[in-house]
């Protein structure tokens, strides 16, 4: 599936182009994600998602595949796997930075691939979910360049200021159902009532099955 979102962060092109490329200064800002290495082109780490009460946790890597500085386009493909099942999940995406009054406007088109637990959303749902964690993104990125880089050991505060820390957190896994909110939420309702309904209607045919043939006994 193919899902186009775009978003805006206020500073000039020169600036949001080097901290979009900062992978462990961006990389908080994604719900779930754990940067293990990275030698500025490759990107190896894990991504936790929870479906209801199931986490599925994907490792694997992302490789920019292209870094354009003179025309502010990049493009990288990431591929995971989970760690404990066969589902996939492959994405191709393509960022363009251009100026937009005095700040930069952030086009990023996805070609997405999932198969899967999360899979079983549709494509609805998912690109539902993906324009609520760019905003969420854009949100923290623009907080985060109004800030100072921490130095060395340090992590940033909410005020901007930095404390020493011993190491990064375990980021909190990335919740779809709370993400997506009530609509998939209703969703997963109606299905569970279905299914529900589907099963007490199994169990009375084979009642009366057994009924009717004590009768004809």
């Amino acid at each position: 599936m193919e899902l186009q979102h775009e978003f805006t962060v206020p500073v000039p092109v020169d600036e949001a182009w080097p901290a979009l490329l900062d992978i462990e200064r961006v990389a908080p800002c994604l719900p779930g994600a754990t940067v293990e290495e990275y030698d500025g082109r490759t990107v190896t780490g894990s991504v936790k998602v929870k479906v209801g009460p199931v986490t599925v946790t994907y490792r694997g890597t992302a490789v920019f595949e292209e870094q354009d500085e003179s025309a502010h386009r990049m493009v990288l493909v990431a591929s995971g796997r989970e760690t404990r099942g066969q589902g996939t999940a492959r994405a191709t995406v393509t960022a363009e930075l251009s100026g937009r009054d005095g700040g930069t406007a952030v086009s990023v088109r996805t070609d997405l691939t999932v198969t899967g637990r999360p899979a079983q959303f549709g494509r609805g749902v998912l690109a539902e979910v993906g324009d609520r964690l760019v905003s969420q993104f854009a949100d923290c990125l623009a907080q985060r360049l109004a800030e100072r880089p921490p130095a060395p050991g340090e992590q940033p505060r909410e005020d901007g200021t930095a404390t020493a820390t011993a190491g990064p957190a375990e980021p909190e896994p990335l919740d779809l159902l709370h993400v997506a909110g009530l609509p998939v939420a209703k969703r997963a309702a109606a299905l569970a009532a279905a299914l529900a309904a589907l099963t007490v209607a199994l169990r009375l045919c084979r009642r009366n099955r057994r009924r009717h043939g004590k009768r004809r006994r």
